[in-house]
């Protein structure tokens, strides 16, 4: 039987830091977009608050679905262990590299930078957490090295600025 709460517990928070994949969706008056994350890319900062970084790459729809006061949720499955599902509910906030808050989170991430477009703030407004039964078992393997060695070629031959440019959430939707 699924639970819902306002913000994540001890448990939940380190379930949040076990997992090697988890997935991010967003909406506003466009197409939902889903995506899988990896990496290093969120931080727990405290119950009602995570960063994520992110790298260069494809699309900007999350920061796009942000600046339109869109709805983010993030998932979390268990793919080893006890079955769960862990969901939070989220609105979020876009921090560019020019934005003063942007050198004081990214302390909070061991990468290189240079391959970072953005950061997220998400403010968590809802935590839900179902059994999960019908997620696979699963054995992690290891990371792909493609997105964070294409963000950082980029930046090493001067074409990181370009790239980000032409997939920037118009300046009119930034925070």
């Amino acid at each position: 039987m699924g639970k819902q709460y306002a913000k994540l517990n001890d448990n939940d928070i380190e379930f949040i830091k076990k997992q090697q994949l988890f997935y991010i969706a967003s909406c506003s008056n466009h197409e939902v977009n889903l995506s899988p994350r990896g990496y290093e890319s969120l931080h727990v900062e405290d119950a009602n608050t995570l960063y994520m970084i992110d790298y260069l790459g494809s699309g900007n729809r999350t920061a796009r679905d942000i600046g339109e006061d869109g709805e983010v949720t993030l998932v979390f499955n268990a793919y080893e262990g006890a079955p769960k599902i862990l969901r939070c509910f989220c609105k979020g906030e876009v921090i560019l590299k020019d934005n003063d808050k942007f050198e004081n989170i990214s302390k909070n991430f061991n990468v290189d930078m240079n391959g970072i477009r953005q950061m997220f703030i998400f403010k968590i407004y809802a935590v839900e957490t179902s059994c999960g039964a019908g997620v696979p078992l699963m054995d992690y393997k290891e990371e792909r090295s493609g997105v964070r060695e294409f963000a950082l070629k980029q930046h090493e031959i001067g074409k990181f600025d370009k790239y980000e440019e032409g997939h920037r959430v118009p300046p009119s939707l930034e925070f």
